[in-house]
């Protein structure tokens, strides 16, 4: 047992009138712990079930970002040759379980046209064991799960996407997920994991999904304190970076060197012709027979939505110089065959 992690347990969970939140530095000094396995089970369960009910501040989480940033894997991508920043899209490791996703194909179309993209999670997780991009991809003929750290890199650099699998390339993360079902709640690390870039410089366009507006404020805040000052937050399908059709989209955008900074998108699709009813997901065999289908340029229900997520980070991501530009070029993309040998590309890499 460590004593100053003791001391960290009694600071936060002391109750409403005595508790104290931890330091940044505090807070980073305890993730550590956790992640070198130094603290107890006990200690790690208390410590994520406390944060759980008290909720993590800016500084607790940007303090446990810190220790991701030291202790996880790093792309490279200082000196990569692509014309538009490294956009990393946050969604949440334990997958999708109602509404189908369309990440994998966003993702994809903006490969294809040259903004270079990183994803993270690993396998089906606690607590709504839903499906996980590492599954749908491996269902797609890429198996990121057997390529190392290095390989990862060299397919951002010859293809322009990768993807960062949590057992592999970040085991002492990987070994806190059988926490998620001990304390049968989603931890602060579901948090930190939708504003953490596996990235080896601040300079990335982070994209964040979120369901409940406190998190939204929450990732601001802590974002800025980490020096990120690019990124795009998404009241998203299941709080992924997924567009919705059957709503308007919340979205926020900052953007340094913008006037104002921070803007408030409210996108409704039915003013471009695209909203309808979310796909429900049914098994993930469908879904990978109607992603294959859009990749094959065929008419599915998947392929409005593909349409309007691509679309809308075309032109967020800075490639299409208004909207209806962007879903122009995302069914081009996606008709043409282009985006479809992109996934080819990436598999024969």
């Amino acid at each position: 047992m460590t004593n100053i992690f003791r001391e960290y347990l009694k600071k936060i969970g002391s109750g409403v009138h005595t508790g104290k939140d931890l330091t940044r530095r505090e807070a980073a000094d305890a993730m550590k712990r956790m992640l070198l396995a130094e603290a107890t089970p006990a200690q790690i369960g208390a410590f994520l079930m406390v944060h759980r009910i008290k909720r993590p501040t800016p500084e607790e989480l940007a303090g446990m970002l810190d220790t991701y940033a030291e202790l996880g894997p790093k792309l490279a991508i200082d000196n990569l040759a692509f014309n538009y920043p490294v956009t990393v899209l946050g969604t949440p490791y334990d997958g999708r379980s109602r509404i189908a996703p369309v990440t994998i194909l966003t993702a994809l179309i903006l490969a294809t046209v040259g903004v270079p993209v990183v994803l993270h999670g690993g396998e089906q997780m606690p607590t709504k064991y839903g499906v996980p991009l590492i599954t749908l991809w491996q269902g797609l003929g890429v198996d990121f799960s057997q390529f190392s750290l290095q390989k990862s890199q060299r397919i951002l650099e010859k293809t322009g996407l990768t993807f960062i699998y949590l057992p592999t390339h970040f085991p002492e993360a990987y070994q806190l997920v059988p926490y998620r079902e001990q304390i049968g709640k989603r931890p602060p690390l579901a948090t930190l994991e939708l504003v953490w870039s596996p990235c080896s410089s601040e300079q990335v366009h982070l994209i964040s999904g979120f369901v409940h507006p406190p998190t939204e404020t929450l990732f601001r805040e802590t974002l800025k304190l980490r020096n990120f000052h690019h990124f795009t937050t998404v009241k998203g399908l299941e709080g992924s970076c997924d567009l919705p059709q059957s709503r308007p989209a919340i979205i926020g955008m900052n953007q340094p060197n913008h006037n104002p900074e921070w803007e408030r998108l409210h996108l409704h699709p039915q003013d471009y012709q695209l909203s309808g009813k979310d796909v429900p997901l049914e098994s993930t065999e469908q879904l990978l027979n109607h992603i294959q289908q859009v990749l094959q340029g065929e008419n599915n229900p998947l392929m409005s939505l593909a349409i309007y997520n691509g679309g809308f980070y075309l032109w967020r991501c800075g490639v299409c110089a208004d909207l209806p530009t962007g879903f122009d070029q995302a069914k081009t993309l996606l008709t043409s065959g282009q985006v479809g040998q992109k996934l080819q590309d990436i598999a024969n890499s």
